[in-house]
């Protein structure tokens, strides 16, 4: 598969390939003792140095040199594990040629770039989560379910509550089992997480 991208990557217009390497320390053992390189094609798993590792690598030795990850592995937090690391792009195998070259052109230009089949199921689930969200949100919470909500979270117990607000402890318990089923929350820990960060709690 290296030699037939080389084989592609060697008809694009404006691209020297000056090496071609079988894992990240070649790579690294060539920036060090040759010409500059400002792009780097790279899998994402490789032996003795990954992709990641060699992102980490070069943007500490080689900072203007960008990286462009060509993986099969779809999986976001993988890629945004990447980005944090320092790629410069991200894009799948299955690509299209046309993709990758404008890739090359956007880093070439200090721009980032995701592959359009990422950025699909980005925003996807970006849709499907805000649609969850939507569901939750159009519950209503009364004035003093949040009063006891806001109690929770600052670690009272159901009897504290009650005596503070001078409810009967079977009522708090009762605003609690509702603020339970109207967050999808089945804890206490995950009531207070879904709280903070729909901002019912600040």
């Amino acid at each position: 598969m290296r030699n037939g991208l080389r084989k592609l990557v060697e008809q694009l217009e404006n691209v020297k390939v000056v090496k071609e390497c079988a894992n990240g320390l070649e790579v690294m053992d060539f920036v060090e003792t040759n010409e500059k390189v400002d792009v780097v094609i790279s899998d994402l798993l490789m032996p003795k140095m990954n992709g990641l590792e060699l992102t980490a690598a070069l943007r500490h030795a080689h900072p203007e040199t960008k990286v462009i990850i060509l993986s099969m592995y779809d999986d976001l937090n993988q890629v945004a594990l990447a980005i944090q690391v320092g790629v410069s792009a991200y894009l799948l195998k299955s690509s299209e040629m046309e993709e990758l070259e404008f890739a090359i052109k956007m880093v070439s230009k200090n721009y980032r770039y995701i592959g359009i089949a990422l950025m699909e199921k980005m925003i996807k689930n970006q849709l499907h989560a805000t649609n969850n969200q939507q569901v939750v949100d159009s519950n209503h919470y009364t004035e003093r379910e949040l009063e006891v909500l806001t109690l929770i979270a600052e670690g009272m117990t159901n009897l504290q509550i009650s005596n503070k607000l001078f409810l009967s402890k079977r009522t708090v318990e009762g605003h609690r089992q509702n603020l339970l089923q109207k967050t999808g929350s089945n804890n206490t820990a995950t009531l207070i997480r879904y709280a903070i960060i729909n901002k019912l709690i600040y």
